[in-house]
């Protein structure tokens, strides 16, 4: 009973921890879990390739909530390994979660997917909807104290691809839309943890919040992170300066989730935008550069 899968990392449109709306988009760096369930096992063990003595309770968590929701019970061992630095603000937690619910579902020999196009539930090709295997890992994530507002925004942009905008106090999916720009990351060797993040200072800039969520649903996605990126630099404690050094060079820039990487977005069709010069301005401070692009596609069972 062996499973695999991978899930995205994501940007951040729009920070849920003010209001509990949030957005954000898949990006092509992958988290991949591997599953191996045994019905004789006493619980769950996990393992995070990068980091051994990384706290493994939230991909245990959802290996054990898999098999209780879909399964008998059985326990076993995750292993995950990732492209998507840890506590950067590129929704590692919400690969993680979203790849170990996949890879179990894979080790139970169920298929996983979306809905037919006309939404009947009774479709028999998928045992298990994405959207049913996100909210696990989100409840996952919750229940292991990772996240301060639930995450789903983070979730559905890893599990699905694309642009999602979400109710994280519902766990509801408003709106999900395709995407395609090329993007630049600036991780400073810092770390920050959701967890920690000060919510009240973040609940403070709720009116920024409420206007990058108008953007954000009449698809203005690329102003709507900018404006959040400002709003949440400031109510976080980070330097603005990386982001208005970006501002006249690409389409969208912004803090992402609660820091510290910064992310520069470019639509391939737009001429005035420019991620080299980007990089130039950035390439002085201490971290790391990384440039990849959107992907729409999502998580998928390997």
């Amino acid at each position: 009973m062996e499973g695999r899968a991978a899930a995205l990392g994501a940007g951040t449109v729009l920070n849920a921890l003010a209001t509990g709306t949030g957005a954000a988009f898949g990006i092509d760096v992958e988290t991949r879990a591997s599953v191996a369930l045994d019905p004789d096992a006493d619980g769950v063990s996990g393992e995070i390739a990068e980091d051994p003595d990384a706290d493994t309770a939230l991909i245990e968590r959802c290996v054990a909530l898999a098999t209780e929701r879909w399964g008998d019970g059985e326990g076993g061992t995750v292993r995950t390994d990732s492209d998507v630095p840890l506590a950067a603000g590129l929704k590692s937690s919400s690969a993680a979660a979203n790849a170990t619910v996949l890879a179990t579902c894979d080790a139970l020999g169920l298929t996983t997917g979306d809905l037919a196009a006309d939404g009947d539930a009774s479709d028999p090709s998928v045992d298990v909807t994405r959207l049913e295997a996100c909210r696990l890992g989100v409840r996952a994530a919750r229940e292991a104290g990772v996240t301060v507002t639930g995450a789903f925004d983070d979730a559905t942009a890893s599990m699905l691809g694309g642009v999602t905008v979400t109710d994280n106090g519902a766990d509801e999916l408003r709106a999900r839309e395709p995407v395609d720009w090329n993007v630049l990351v600036w991780t400073p060797p810092e770390r920050a943890y959701s967890a920690d993040a000060d919510a009240a200072r973040c609940e403070a800039v709720a009116p920024m919040a409420d206007l990058v969520a108008d953007l954000a649903l009449d698809a203005r996605y690329a102003e709507a992170m900018t404006v959040n990126g400002l709003a949440f630099s400031a109510a976080l404690g980070f330097d603005a300066d990386p982001a208005v050094e970006a501002m006249p060079h690409a389409t969208g820039v912004s803090l992402s989730g609660t820091g510290p990487s910064v992310v520069a977005v470019a639509a391939p069709d737009d001429p005035a935008t420019d991620l080299d010069a980007v990089a130039d301005a950035w390439g002085d401070r201490p971290g790391t550069l990384r440039r990849t692009t959107t992907r729409n596609d999502g998580a998928a069972v390997e």
